[in-house]
């Protein structure tokens, strides 16, 4: 097809709001400025600042623009009326429909540019801010002044893409596109919450809406928050609701045959694609071989007249390495493919810069190879296309049919055997693989219910209040009871993940490794047209009965053979378990010295020092239990103010 030039925009964005305030307007927007330099590394090219002194609100902004540096893509910006003043962060992938539209109206605004905020600025003031966000198709967070009603609006897209953080701070409501942000805001007390650290122990993320930090939270996907005075915090809105989306999907099943659904999801996967290969530089794609990258590579080929670049990551141990199955699929498809080999020293280099990274502790073990592979992508594009979110949609993690056969299969015993079982499995089960597996098996035999199970598959740590004295873990959106009657187990598994799993940990993962290095990924499965639909498959076509992604390998096998994808699924993580034993033991042992735990009064080391003598000894595989208080350790290292 051919290849239309458009502006790509990546940045960050950053401000306060202090009713109270007395400070000029120069003051404060060298304020906010000095909060959006933090996140030069997601717009290193442009800078900007906007107050309103009267007002006590003030947005700093930070871009990195592809095309069009000119004054009409500047930010903060001001809509067509003059009403409202936006600082922007994403993409708006349906803006030029959207412009064309609203340039038909009886009055339509004069554009000054050809920005998507520009577009979204001038949507807001024709048809309100909750009309147009319901026809906005995109990632994107953003923080709106409506100087009209001298209110603050928080917005962050459907399925959380982009990040949000928000709270209080003395007077001040602070709120930005990462914590460092915040963090540099002069009156910056950070003070760690005790609770929710028991949830990054469990989940080894922390699940929304909460951070690291007491009083500052994450806006839940899908939410705005409209704030008039400072002093005041009410809760998020919801806009766009998952729980809405999945009731409705259930009672308006779709109807027609698996080839008609097949053609359908083929129709909106190439309209979503179409709209997010849109620049006037080469677009790549992260590909692992599997079926959800494999899908998303090839039909951006299919739209594409060049060969796409393509980008992998490998292990030197067969084990955990794709490499060569993503090379036999680019070669099919005639990408420009680049691969990389991980080493122990490449996980060495990175791992000192998880911390900054991600600004709060984040123990997900892929986060080193998605960051080196990142890096390598942003050598030759500025724009990736990824197949994130492709698991939770059509059914592709193991733990899904893994569960209800254990479900199914166990529940007719009583708990009580069910208990004495789970406790004989995990003290004769042996230090090998299969050990590992037959330990995590155990854990979950005796579960209550579906969900019982779901949570006890993601916590790597049974009762993790145990290891934090004092503390008590919160109820999440993955606790409260506040879930969708879902008919089918899996399909209640996949709506945990796409609303926990999903935004907390596999985009906060992808956002910040590649915005660490200003590369922007998208992704077109979480198009909410995608989603919505997917939500109405029946899970006989959506998943299968047990292979998981039936509709989508009818999609893929239209491009690729089935004997290039067709095999076990691997997860995208490195050799840690043996690089903890091995390379990176003395960083490891540094971190959990029993000395070090007891002196910062946060950790109960008991527990901690015995899985590690455990693990070093190779009688169990405690590797992801470790990590999660590992990335802690060392993100307090970076954070000595933190209390």
């Amino acid at each position: 097809m051919a290849e239309r030039k458009v502006r790509v925009i990546m940045c960050g964005f950053a401000g306060f709001f202090d009713s109270s305030s007395r400070a000029s307007a120069a003051e404060m927007e060298a304020a906010a400025a000095r909060m959006a330099a933090r996140l030069q590394h997601r717009g290193p090219d442009d800078a900007g600042a906007w107050a309103d002194a009267d007002a006590g609100v003030a947005f700093g902004f930070r871009r990195l623009s592809i095309l069009d540096l000119s004054p009409q893509g500047h930010q903060p910006m001001r809509s067509p009326s003059g009403r409202y003043v936006i600082a922007f962060n994403g993409e708006i992938y349906n803006h030029r429909a959207l412009r064309a539209e609203i340039e038909r109206a009886a009055q339509p605004p004069k554009f000054r540019g050809h920005s998507d905020t520009e577009v979204l600025l001038a949507a807001i003031d024709g048809w309100g801010l909750d009309r147009a966000l319901h026809r906005c198709a995109g990632m994107f967070a953003f923080a709106l002044w409506d100087c009209e009603k001298r209110q603050l609006h928080l917005v962050r897209d459907r399925l959380g893409e982009r990040p949000l953080y928000y709270g209080r701070m003395g007077a001040a409501l602070l709120f930005g596109s990462e914590l460092k942000a915040l963090q540099a805001y002069p009156a910056w007390r950070g003070e760690i919450d005790r609770d929710v650290l028991t949830l990054l122990l469990r989940f080894n993320y922390i699940p929304g809406p909460f951070s690291i930090f007491k009083n500052i939270r994450k806006l839940p996907p899908g939410s705005l928050i409209t704030i008039e005075r400072s002093a005041e915090l009410p809760a998020p809105i919801e806009y766009w609701s998952a729980h809405r989306m999945v009731t409705a999907g259930v009672a308006n099943r779709f109807a027609r045959s698996e080839a008609e659904a097949a053609e359908r999801l083929e129709a909106l996967l190439r309209e979503a694609i179409r709209d997010e290969m849109l620049a006037d530089v080469p677009v790549g794609a992260l590909l692992s071989g599997g079926i959800d990258s494999s899908t998303i590579v090839a039909l951006m080929q299919a739209e594409s007249a060049r060969p796409v670049k393509t980008f992998t990551i490998g292990f030197y141990n067969n084990r955990f390495n794709e490499a060569a199955h993503a090379k036999q699929v680019a070669r099919h498809l005639g990408t420009d493919h680049t691969e990389h080999y991980l080493t122990p020293d490449d996980a060495l280099a990175v791992i000192p810069r998880l911390p900054v990274l991600y600004d709060e502790p984040f123990a997900d073990l892929s986060q080193i190879p998605t960051f080196l592979l990142a890096a390598i992508a942003r050598r030759d594009v500025t724009v990736c296309l990824s197949g994130d979110g492709g698991d939770e949609l059509f059914g592709g993690y193991h733990r899904y049919f893994y569960g209800r056969r254990i479900w199914n299969g166990t529940r007719w015993i009583p708990l009580g055997a069910r208990r004495a079982a789970s406790r004989l499995v995990q003290k004769f089960a042996p230090g090998s693989c299969a050990g590992h597996k037959l330990a995590k098996l155990a854990e979950v035999l005796d579960a209550n219910d579906p969900h019982d199970l779901y949570l006890r598959f993601m916590s790597h740590w049974r009762t993790p209040a145990a290891l934090v004295p004092g503390a008590s873990e919160p109820p999440i959106v993955l606790t409260n009871g506040h879930r969708p009657k879902l008919p089918d187990f899996v399909e209640g598994m996949m709506y945990a993940d796409l609303v926990g799993y999903l935004p907390d940990d596999i985009l906060v993962k992808v956002d910040r490794a590649s915005m660490g290095v200003s590369l922007e990924v998208r992704v077109p499965f979480l198009d909410h047209r995608v989603v919505e639909f997917a939500a109405t498959l029946p899970m006989s076509i959506k998943a299968g009965n047990g292979q998981g992604k039936q509709l989508l390998r009818k999609v893929l096998f239209k491009y690729v053979p089935r004997k290039l994808v067709e095999r076990p699924k691997w997860g995208f993580a490195p050799p840690l378990a043996a690089w903890l034993r091995g390379p990176l033991r003395p960083w490891a042992e540094e971190l959990l010295n029993e000395k070090r735990l007891r002196s910062q009064g946060i950790f109960d080391p008991a527990p901690i020092r015995a899985r590690w003598r455990e693990h070093f000894a190779g009688r169990r595989d405690w590797n992801c239990s470790l990590w999660g208080v590992l990335m802690f350790q060392s993100w307090l290292d970076h954070n000595p103010c933190a209390n």
